[in-house]
């Protein structure tokens, strides 16, 4: 089985406090003495004993590959999450899913936004295709700030009849477009949800498109025409949140 690199606190902590035996080995900056990272030290030597490993500075770059590894970098196995869409609904069980699905969004970065967006917000997963997507890897991990390791993340072979799965589950896919008559703010988001965002500047595929059931637009009041997919999914995504939470009042 292929091994995860895990880079910086956020990744490392969440693998740990999620699935801690997954780690095979985890290395620490021995010079820094900071607080945040005695805490580190202290955490991990207890939940995963000896695999914990003193290296230096230059050992960490080689590891990670960059500089920016705030002095933590693990590797461990792909962590066990819903690996189709059968498996995702089994996980959810009874409660009211929010899902994000993602169509052509292919910057690593980007996709590690949205993850720790869709965390942040709530949300159950999100569902991206195979092809013309970017997958895990260790930039999604760092961006996502631990949303990586946590966020269930399932890439399906066939976007569209991923999408009627879901219909056909009760789940209603809510598709955005700048040429939707309705807002966000005119629908209801409380129920069983997943919001279908498109790549910047293409938008969904025309097939994706279709097959949601309802299409909004995010309204847009200053000069510029559109916004970044990571920071669209965080509108949509904390508008549902927003209203289930007026829901249970």
């Amino acid at each position: 089985m292929e091994q995860q690199i895990l880079v910086g606190f956020h990744a490392v902590i969440a693998r740990i406090r999620q699935a801690p035996d997954s780690l095979k080995t985890v290395y620490y900056d021995v010079s820094r003495r900071d607080r945040r990272m005695k805490d580190f030290i202290e955490t991990t030597q207890a939940l995963v004993g000896r695999k914990l490993h003193q290296a230096d500075s230059e050992r960490l770059r080689q590891l990670a590959g960059h500089d920016r590894h705030q002095g933590v970098v693990a590797f461990a196995e792909p962590a066990s999450i819903a690996r189709n869409i059968a498996e995702l609904l089994d996980g959810i069980g009874d409660k009211k899913p929010l899902l994000l699905i993602l169509d052509g969004v292919t910057d690593p970065h980007n996709l590690g936004a949205c993850m720790r967006v869709a965390d942040g917000a709530g949300a159950d997963a999100i569902i991206v295709p195979k092809d013309r997507s970017a997958q895990l890897n260790t930039t999604v991990s760092k961006v996502a700030s631990g949303a990586a390791e946590t966020m269930p993340f399932v890439a399906v072979t066939n976007l569209a009849r991923a999408m009627r799965e879901l219909q056909e589950a009760g789940i209603w896919l809510i598709g955005t477009s700048e040429e939707a008559d309705k807002t966000l703010y005119e629908v209801d988001l409380s129920g069983p949800v997943a919001i279908v965002m498109g790549a910047e500047g293409e938008g969904m595929r025309r097939l994706t498109k279709e097959t949601c059931d309802e299409l909004v637009s995010i309204p847009m009041f200053g000069g510029v025409e559109s916004l970044n997919v990571s920071v669209a999914s965080g509108v949509c995504l904390y508008e549902a949140a927003r209203q289930r939470i007026l829901k249970t009042k």
